[in-house]
Parts: C-alpha cells; structure tokens; sequence
C-alpha cells in the first residue's frame, strides 16, 4: 500500500500522477473530497468495484457515484434537460450528489436496478480536481464510511491504520469533513432532495 502526501491547495503534479498510474493499473483509492474521504477505482474495472464493496459491505443495489472533472461528463454519462443543466453549472464543483437519468454509456451493473439512474458528482477540491484531469476519465466512488461507523472516517491516519491491508493507495490531503453531499434526483423534472447534507439547497427548492 502506498500513502501520498498532498498539499490540499497545491497539489505537488509528480504524486498525482501516480495516483493516476494505481488506478489505472487496476487500484482501489481512498481519496479527500470536499465532504470527506472516499474511495475510488476506475469505471470499467469490475474486480476493483467489488473489492469496495467488500470493504464497505456493501450489497449489490448499492449505488456508486460518477466522481467527474466536470459538467463536459455529463452528456456523456447521463441525460439532462436544459432547466435541469442550468441548475447543476450553478452548483458545481460543491458537495452535491446527482441522481440523473444513465445514458446508455454507464454500464447496467453501475446504474440503479429498477429506475436505471446514476449518480454524479463534481467535487470543490484541489486534489480530486487535478487527480481527475490527469486520469482524463471519471472515477467510481463511495464515501469512506466503514459498516460499524455512521459517519465518514476523517483522519488520514486512521484511514492508514484501518485500510492499509485492503486499498493500494491512501491520499493524505490532511483531515477530511464528516458531513455527507446534499443529494438531489432529477429524475422527475424537478429537482427533489433526497438528503440534506452539505452545501446550499434554496436554489433546488
């Protein structure tokens, strides 16, 4: 397992790249948003996917998250009217979740199983920001929450301690938040939040 320091605001490009080269050789992340620590794998990697599972115990309808750069993913990912595309330009990058209609390019075992949705997410941090850019493809994400814990583990230390034997790579972006995204489905037309958490929600009511 490798451990990477950092810098939150001036992320050092040579680490970066590293993480870039874990992923795409098939690793599983544990990563700093702007709501708290995640983890994270490539799109199409199926091995990586259940060993998150695994570590989150997680069952098969739960839900991943497209964790992407920016709004140019969503056409390609999921389905959005022009009302709806204001809405999500007005607040990303924040500590929002979408709930979004997938486009035929999200593979059926990613979506959600009756209602064909996926979730994204365009997090506000300097690090998942350049990771992004530099691996030029979304990543497959949960929040780090463990199954005897209600909240997300905060302290990289920790994360070290608890996760050393079954990730391949911690980011060390000093200590993360515990509060969870907002969430929002768009899947009706109008926004409806199914989670109040982090975040403004006047402009989605």
């Amino acid at each position: 397992m490798q451990l990477l320091h950092i810098h939150s605001q001036n992320p050092q490009l040579r680490l970066i790249k590293q993480a870039v080269e874990v992923i795409n050789a098939g690793g599983v992340i544990v990563y700093p948003t702007d709501s708290a620590y995640a983890l994270g794998c490539a799109l199409g990697n199926v091995s990586a996917i259940e060993r998150i599972r695994k570590i989150r115990n997680l069952d098969k309808n739960h839900n991943f998250t497209l964790v992407c750069h920016d709004l140019s993913a969503i056409a390609t990912y999921a389905y959005v009217d022009n009302p709806t595309f204001r809405l999500l330009k007005a607040t990303t990058p924040g500590p929002y979740t979408f709930i979004l209609e997938a486009s035929k390019e999200v593979p059926r075992r990613l979506q959600h199983p009756k209602r064909k949705t996926i979730g994204l997410r365009i997090p506000d941090n300097a690090i998942v920001q350049m990771l992004l850019q530099e691996l030029d493809a979304p990543l497959m994400s949960v929040t780090l929450i463990l199954s005897a814990d209600k909240v997300p583990v905060a302290d990289p230390n920790e994360v070290s301690e608890l996760l050393e034997k079954q990730v391949d790579l911690i980011i060390d972006g000093g200590f993360c938040g515990i509060e969870p995204t907002t969430v929002v489905e768009f899947v009706s037309g109008k926004p409806n939040i199914l989670r109040e958490g982090k975040g403004d929600t006047a402009i989605f009511k």
